[in-house]
């Protein structure tokens, strides 16, 4: 709940009563007009600078350390003033004003200004009465009231936590503790403030205790706060301070309470598990080996020593854990055993696509091994590097279908032939498609011929419509082929085997599997084995025809 508001008006009424004392200022009408207007004649354009109205004047501006500057004027504007500053252009301003109203015989509180700057700076306001005498305009006293011991009760107030300060009718600061508000400041963003200024007149009393809201850069700061007008002056104190300072003894009792509510839950929570410990422990035991073997790690024991249900049961957990190893073992082995099955079944179908050329013996293994290489370079996962495995091993399996006199012709092929010759890659795709096992390897086979420029076959794809798989195997399969001998052609050494393929990077060749391989054989990785065959005599050069059939279709007249 808020303060009360009667230990807020406390500090407020303090200060305001601060406040009007010197307002005494306005009273000195009564030394201008009293003994029956007997001295009315001092305020005589012939009288006025006369030693007697200056000493008086004199006197009244010395008889408080507050005054910083008194002056008074005859009904021509015309008289005499004393004090301990200069009026400046804005304090001249005010003088006029409060003269402007005393000739329509009313009284003048000015606005808060600032005169001199530095340490040297004062806050001062202006309080000025008519000085009449039988209904008549005589002139006017005009006293300037240094607020500084306004400020410095102020500060005594802040010192205890609040923030105090002094507003107009118009909403703008008289005075404060801090340096935060400047003299003049239009504090009607301030709701309390805001709420004062729209009362008007009609603010009698120390206003209730409310809630509201400031901004300091991006947050919102809860405040309570009040205030008390001082109806002589049209002024308010405002008094001021951070929500959660004013409930901080509130809520120091709340956590102290919470506190020592959890302290009584957590040691309720403790002796609850001493107590029951010995009776779940064997459970938990038991629990944390039924996951690890979820997890697979069928090796895991309960070790409990207990002569009640539970140490039966772990004793009967253990066995099953024992067969369940043993069956898992013999599962992978049966799995290991299949798999290697597999895959010479595989190698033995490569091999035997490769036994039918012996200048093409060990292709496969050697495309195989290159292909892992470099998905494994452009960082594929394992499993993606199983597809490749396989997938390299068979990429030429459809030659079985090839007939020998085309396989093996030692000299370049005709059109006819090479027309022959590419569907190869399409034979392997139908001759392994009826095996499930084996359909994400099927592109690798099917598609290894195909050019980025979209002048491969066998349907001509192009870009991004060639999937990884067989990108990957067309450079380790062209390496290949460069880099062994063949009836057409004598091995290249790997560094021009490589400028070759640099040539067709980007036009018929994946640049990052060429960029990949490139890297492989920097790090010394890849060892080329010396050819053991002899290189037959150079055939004669292909018909023009069939060499601009294979330039159109993307293609060396080649059969790698």
């Amino acid at each position: 709940m808020p303060l009360p508001t009667a230990v807020w008006g406390h500090f407020v009424l303090q200060i305001a009563h601060s406040i009007t004392h010197p307002h005494f200022v306005c009273n000195s009408r009564c030394a201008c007009s009293h003994q029956r207007g007997a001295d009315v004649f001092l305020l005589r354009a012939s009288r006025i600078n006369q030693p007697r109205p200056r000493a008086l004047l004199e006197n009244f501006v010395s008889s408080s350390g507050d005054l910083a500057y008194a002056t008074l004027l005859n009904s021509e504007a015309k008289g005499i003033s004393a004090g301990r500053i200069a009026p400046d252009a804005f304090l001249q301003r005010e003088l006029e004003r409060a003269y402007a109203a005393a000739r329509e015989g009313r009284a003048y509180n000015g606005q808060a200004l600032t005169v001199g700057s530095g340490k040297t700076a004062r806050t001062v306001v202006l309080v000025s009465a008519p000085v009449m005498y039988g209904g008549r305009f005589l002139g006017m006293i005009g006293s300037v009231v240094d607020l500084q011991f306004l400020i410095r009760r102020l500060q005594e107030i802040n010192l205890g936590g609040l923030t105090p300060y002094v507003v107009d009718s118009q909403g703008r600061l008289i005075a404060g503790a801090t340096p935060d508000y400047a003299t003049g400041q239009d504090m009607t963003n301030l709701e309390i403030v805001k709420n004062f200024v729209e009362q008007g007149g009609k603010a009698q009393f120390v206003a209730a205790t409310r809630e509201f809201s400031i901004i300091d850069g991006k947050n919102s700061i809860k405040m309570l706060g009040t205030y008390s007008p001082v109806g002589n002056l049209d002024w308010a104190v405002v008094v001021q301070k951070p929500r959660a300072e004013a409930y901080r003894g509130v809520y120091e009792m709340q956590r102290t309470a919470r506190l020592l509510a959890l302290l009584a839950v957590l040691l309720s929570i403790g002796i609850s598990i001493f107590a029951a410990r010995r009776i779940t422990n064997p459970l938990e035991i038991l629990t944390e080996s039924s996951h690890a073997i979820a997890r697979g790690d069928f090796s895991q024991r309960v070790h409990l020593t207990s002569r009640t249900e539970i140490g039966e049961l772990a004793a009967t957990f253990n066995v099953m854990s024992e067969e369940l190893e043993q069956f898992v073992e013999d599962l992978k082995r049966a799995a290991n055993e299949n798999r290697e099955l597999f895959m010479g079944s595989i190698q033995m179908l490569a091999g035997a696509v490769d036994e039918k050329d012996p200048y093409t013996r060990g292709h496969s293994d050697r495309v195989t091994r290159y292909s892992v290489m470099i998905a494994r370079e452009m960082g594929q996962p394992e499993e993606f590097l199983e597809i490749v495995r396989v997938s390299a091993q068979l990429h030429d399996v459809g030659k079985i279908g090839i007939e020998d006199r085309i396989l093996k012709k030692p000299g370049a092929l005709t059109s006819e032939e090479f027309d022959i010759m590419k569907t190869h890659t399409s034979k392997g795709a139908h001759i392994l498609r009826p095996v499930a096992q084996l359909k994400d390897m099927i592109p690798g086979i099917e598609l290894h011929h195909e050019s980025l420029d979209g002048r491969g076959y066998p349907h001509g794809l192009k870009g991004d419509g060639i999937p990884l798989l067989p990108r990957i195997i067309a450079v380790a399969d062209t390496f290949d082929a460069l880099t062994t001998n063949r009836p057409y052609q004598e091995a290249r050494d790997e560094q021009a085997a490589l400028r070759i393929i640099h040539n067709l990077s980007g036009k018929r060749l994946d640049p990052t599997a060429v960029a990949a391989i490139t890297a492989i054989y920097q790090r010394g990785e890849i060892r080329v084995p010396r050819p053991v065959l002899p290189v037959p005599p150079a055939p004669s050069q292909p018909a023009p025809e069939i060499a601009a059939s294979a330039a159109a279709a993307g293609v060396e007249t080649t059969r790698f």
